[in-house]
């Protein structure tokens, strides 16, 4: 597996820590504010344990195998497999393969996507970028951004349980 294969359309490409996202269909495009991610993420990479106030968030399995922890239950989610962490629940994953991951967040409402857009930066290849340690400001940051688009963090990134 490769995290770059299977690469079929265009739209605004981003690094956002150690992963890199493009935004296929934004929450601006439609009046429903449906928005779809696609997201390359390394072996290990885990978001801070959240919650979203407003936003559902779907996530679907495009490559590798994902461990997701919702409201205190775990699941692994392999190849074509979705799972669904509801608004108001705690949530997080982390990329158990170790060629990494790809997959598809589908949220209704524009919290996840301009937190995305404002904690990323655009990516200069279409590829991971170098792989790097969150320093305390950029954590710092990062909680802001979350809680000023309706997600608090309300924990530490996961550890991967694999190899």
């Amino acid at each position: 597996m490769t995290v770059f294969s299977n690469i079929k359309s265009a739209g605004e490409v981003f690094w956002f820590g150690n992963t890199l996202i493009l935004i296929k269909t934004s929450s601006r495009a439609g009046q429903d504010g449906l928005c779809v991610i696609e997201h390359w993420m390394p072996y290990g990479d885990s978001p801070p344990m959240h919650v979203h106030r407003n936003e559902d968030e779907l996530f679907f399995i495009l490559e590798g195998e994902v461990r997701f922890i919702v409201d205190g239950q775990e699941k692994v989610g392999r190849v074509g497999d979705s799972l669904l962490a509801p608004k108001g629940l705690p949530h997080s994953y982390c990329v158990e393969s170790r060629d990494g991951a790809r997959m598809l967040t589908v949220t209704r409402g524009a919290d996840f996507e301009n937190m995305l857009r404002l904690s990323s930066r655009p990516a200069q290849r279409f590829e991971l970028p170098t792989r790097s340690a969150p320093t305390p400001d950029v954590i710092d940051a990062l909680v802001a951004t979350c809680a000023a688009n309706s997600i608090d963090i309300v924990g530490t990134p996961l550890q991967p349980k694999t190899f």
